[in-house]
């Protein structure tokens, strides 16, 4: 198998009151990958799960599950199985039964059940808890009962919708680890949706990123951090500062009225371009001509490193260095040809990258309501 479509979605759209949430979507999913489909609030990425899974029908499109199309079947008879942010557990029956609960259901022998109860709680750390109650485990607990339910049904795609979101940060991160782990000792295709950037990365062998019912970005966890094909989603992976460029000729870029070696190339001369440069490969050196300059206005510890705002002209870089550096103090950013990046212009050129808004307040991701109409 493995590089053979197990999902394809063809030509995916739908509407909800007349707002377009997928509007003429197209991915594969190649059997046996853990990918995720990353974006924020309204995206349309849980839709798309939900079209997967059956539970939402999708006004126009296909949907091929191993090359046969499966638009009408229902979700039981398709074979994914979903864990939602709610786990929706059965709180009258202990673990054991709910684990068990779908093999009953499609008619397993006690014997056969047994055996795999046994296997999905090893598997999510979980031996000894058969006989507890649902209400008396952890969140993180009942999480990985629902892990062990779905995976009992041998399901051939696991659709897995925020299911960390109401996790603790240490938590999360112990379980995006597990996941990772289950994943790759099972071989089941994972589809996980998630609006928080560092699991996508953590995770997953392909990110797909979405924004306003269009996918912008398909591609390796590494691809999408160091090579963005546009201003949205270097500004959603991680931190970018993004700046209007013009390629003056293959390798050579003028932005920040400099001219600067580049490893891009393939550009019309002169075409007008974004320009992306990552807060943590930029140098701190002596101003002078040479250099773009600029004069530091905020410095906060993050623990690692110093996150620093530059004023350069009005413009607000952001430089992430282990040296401190004074607030108010003139320096040079150095650049290397390989710290920059080239993006053609898109519709979101001009809307991110220039750090004058910047607070800590407003960059807290907990602070984002989850309860937000999820599409």
């Amino acid at each position: 198998m493995g590089n053979q479509s197990i999902i394809s979605l063809k030509n995916i759209a739908i509407s909800f009151d007349g707002d377009v949430v997928l509007n003429n979507l197209n991915l594969n999913i190649r059997d046996g990958e853990f990918v995720t489909l990353l974006g924020p609030s309204g995206c349309g990425k849980t839709t798309t799960l939900r079209i997967i899974g059956g539970f939402v029908k999708q006004d126009k499109g296909d949907v091929f599950f191993n090359g046969k199309k499966i638009n009408d079947l229902p979700p039981h008879k398709r074979e994914v199985n979903t864990i939602f942010q709610k786990y929706a557990l059965f709180p009258h029956l202990n673990v054991y039964d709910n684990v068990a609960f779908g093999m009953r259901v499609h008619g397993k022998s006690e014997k056969q059940i047994k055996a795999t109860v046994k296997e999905m709680l090893n598997m999510v750390n979980l031996n000894g808890f058969a006989h507890r109650n649902i209400n008396s485990l952890s969140g993180g607990q009942q999480q990985r009962v629902a892990i062990a339910r779905a995976l009992a049904n041998e399901p051939k795609v696991l659709l897995l919708d925020e299911p960390l979101g109401a996790l603790d940060l240490k938590l999360r991160k112990d379980m995006q680890a597990e996941l990772k782990k289950i994943q790759q000792k099972t071989g089941i295709t994972f589809i996980f949706v998630t609006h928080d950037q560092e699991e996508a990365l953590s995770m997953s062998d392909t990110v797909v990123v979405m924004d306003k019912g269009a996918i912008q970005q398909i591609g390796t966890p590494q691809d999408i951090y160091n090579e963005p094909q546009n201003a949205f989603v270097a500004d959603f992976i991680g931190e970018s500062n993004i700046l209007d460029g013009i390629m003056r000729e293959d390798y050579l870029a003028e932005f920040a009225g400099h001219k600067f070696k580049c490893v891009d190339y393939g550009f019309k001369p002169n075409e007008p371009v974004d320009v992306v440069i990552r807060p943590e490969d930029i140098d701190v050196v002596h101003p002078d001509e040479s250099h773009i300059s600029g004069m530091i206005t905020s410095v906060n510890f993050k623990g690692v490193h110093y996150e620093i705002i530059v004023d350069v002209k009005g413009f607000k870089w952001m430089i992430q260095s282990t040296d401190y550096q004074e607030v108010g103090t003139k320096i040079g950013l150095l650049l290397q040809p390989d710290d920059i990046h080239i993006m053609h212009k898109s519709k979101y050129s001009g809307m991110f990258g220039d750090y004058s808004s910047f607070s800590d307040e407003m960059s807290d991701p907990t602070e984002q309501k989850v309860e937000e109409a999820e599409y």
